[in-house]
């Protein structure tokens, strides 16, 4: 029989096994690791790791990709961020991490836009600290539809790894887990998405090129082992509406917030040019690109982690004071 699926990280094995492979600095012990608690959302659980801090001038909300989860962001920002003085809160979205998704209910991606908003107007109803929100992978995009639906004044910025627009077909080959799948599952995907078959799951490595997520093949091989992140199932309903959602404002009007890329320059599944069609056409607000030096999509690396943290706390602090 196999053994349940843990209800907290601090009683899963993975994302101890994928630290091993981040610098000595950033390594959790049970001491360090963030404060977990789940949030209700139209039934469904939402699993959040939250560094608290009341004297923080500033909240950082941190959202994973589609082949990660809120911990590994935690392992990554969210530690290192509170170490600097802000409150972080990392999120497990729906199907992803260990948020317990509401029985006979098949999310799609609107509704991790929703989940965000929501998310944000409850911390604004805690207080009224400024928020920035950052977004990994596909996580960026995320963060930037969050902004341009969420009210007027939620966020003071947003941060992203990458800001990749699938309805573009570049964009779509680039990042598929091969040419055949962008030109022609990514269709049949929309086909399917009007019958039953939406609630049907696909493996996101076959969907995208995961394995290009990291660039250690050590921390692949976690990776690839983890059925809360890279080793995800996800419904027909959600990846077709992940393919073609379009923003509440486009990227020409888009005048919500400051904007930051901070690129992984030895990125393998999503290289800077992806983002242009994206940050190219914004010019209402200010746009701002960090490389990261020796960093893979999912950094492991120095200088480029410290770089990011650099980049992203002096965002913050900037645009929050």
């Amino acid at each position: 029989m196999s053994n349940p699926a843990p209800l907290y990280y601090r009683d899963q094995q993975a994302w101890r096994d994928l630290q091993q492979f981040l610098p000595a600095r950033l390594r959790l012990t049970d001491d360090t690791a963030p404060e977990e608690e789940f949030w209700d959302w139209r039934g469904h659980r939402v699993h959040l790791d939250r560094y608290r801090n009341p004297a923080a001038r500033a909240k950082v909300v941190l959202h994973h990709g589609v082949g990660t989860n809120g911990r590994q962001v935690t392992l990554i920002l969210g530690a290192p961020l509170a170490q600097r003085g802000f409150e972080t809160v990392a999120l497990d979205n729906l199907g992803y991490g260990l948020t317990q998704v509401r029985p006979g209910t098949t999310p799609s991606y609107d509704d991790w836009v929703d989940l965000v908003v929501d998310f944000l107007a409850f911390e604004q109803s805690r207080d009224d600290r400024p928020i920035v929100l950052y977004g990994l992978s596909a996580g960026g995009m995320l963060a930037y539809h969050v902004a341009a639906k969420a009210p007027r004044g939620t966020l003071r910025g947003i941060v992203g790894m990458t800001f990749l627009d699938q309805r573009h077909q570049q964009v779509r080959d680039e990042t598929a887990h091969d040419l055949l799948t962008a030109r022609v599952g990514a269709p049949l995907m929309g086909l399917a998405a009007k019958t039953p078959a939406a609630r049907l799951k696909y493996p996101m490595s076959l969907a995208g090129k995961m394995s290009a997520l990291a660039n250690d093949p050590g921390a692949m091989k976690v990776f690839l082992k983890d059925r809360t992140s890279a080793a995800n199932w996800v419904s027909v309903r959600f990846l077709d509406r992940y393919l073609t959602y379009a923003p509440a404002v486009e990227p020409a009007d888009f005048d919500a917030c400051p904007v930051l890329l901070t690129q992984p320059a030895e990125d393998r599944w999503s290289p800077h040019h992806l983002s242009l069609p994206v940050l190219s056409r914004i010019t209402k607000v200010p746009v701002d690109t960090v490389m990261l030096d020796n960093a893979g999509h999912y950094p492991l690396e120095e200088p480029g982690l410290q770089q990011m943290q650099d980049a992203i706390a002096d965002f913050v602090t900037k645009h929050t004071t």
